[in-house]
């Protein structure tokens, strides 16, 4: 099955889930917290592996651990992602590490502090969930969201989240569609999915 239709079915048991919980600015205080769960995703085959993408200049380390960005005077719109982290066969890896970065609703990095930034693990079914906002745009570049993702005792990856019907995807010379998450509209703010494949078979 080609990977935009099994991103849809993903999106589509996703879009239920968020219909009946709803998108809170409060992020459950653990993975293991009621939140989200998108559903198995779709086997049968061996997975592409992400694409990797440029980290660009405004990476920081040791960012908190935390599964919500979102803060009480923070402006925007609600956004919640989340997935899987697999291997190239299709199995959930468990502890992944996963570090997110994104720029504010005006388009502005926090390079002093750590505002829209956190690390997180996926739990035992190779989940992970974010509550963050939609990033703002810059000059020379489309919407989009920083993650580094990395199996226990494996090599990083480093890529960018995108999102459809962006008129700038196209001008972005960095964009590219493997990347786009399925994502709709709610009535708390939008809810978005994307599966993480690492270049890796089981572990």
């Amino acid at each position: 099955m080609p990977a935009c239709c099994e991103r849809s079915i993903l999106f589509a048991a996703i879009v239920l889930a968020v219909a009946a919980h709803g998108l809170g600015a409060t992020a459950p205080a653990a993975l293991g917290q009621t939140k989200m769960t998108p559903p198995a995703p779709v086997c049968g085959r061996p997975l592409h592996p992400t694409p990797s993408e440029t980290e660009g200049p405004y990476y920081k380390p040791n960012t908190p651990e935390r599964a919500s960005l979102v803060e009480a005077t923070m402006a925007g719109t609600k956004l919640v992602v989340t997935g899987h982290v697999l291997s190239t066969d299709c199995k959930p890896i468990a502890g992944a590490w996963l570090d997110f970065w994104q720029a504010n609703d005006r388009g502005e990095y926090d390079n002093a502090g750590y505002r829209l930034r956190g690390h997180q693990f996926t739990d035992k079914a190779g989940i992970y969930y974010l509550e963050t906002i939609l990033p703002g745009l810059y000059p020379g570049r489309t919407r989009h969201i920083h993650v580094k993702v990395r199996a226990p005792n494996r090599p990083i990856l480093t890529t960018q989240l995108y999102f459809p019907g962006e008129r700038q995807n196209q001008a972005d010379g960095i964009f590219n569609s493997a990347l786009v998450v399925a994502m709709r509209d709610t009535s708390s703010g939008k809810v978005a999915t994307f599966d993480f494949v690492l270049n890796i078979g089981s572990l």
